[in-house]
């Protein structure tokens, strides 16, 4: 389960690290490629919230880690 997380968490940050090089690269004028990465990192920190929601309820993941 630990590395399940770890890779939602590189996910995320690699999708607000391209939505910055998409700012910078567009300068403004055409933002849909960083708002589109800004949507996938907010779709995938929501499905690692509920993911790990259920783990917990489900007894996957334990008080301890």
């Amino acid at each position: 389960m630990r590395i399940v997380v770890i890779l939602f968490l590189v996910a995320i940050v690699a999708s607000l690290a391209s939505a910055l090089v998409f700012l910078f690269r567009d300068q403004g004028r055409d933002s849909r490629r960083m708002v589109k990465a800004l949507a996938v990192r907010v779709g995938l920190s929501v499905l690692l919230f509920v993911l790990l929601a259920a783990g917990y309820y489900s007894g996957l993941i334990t008080d301890k880690l």
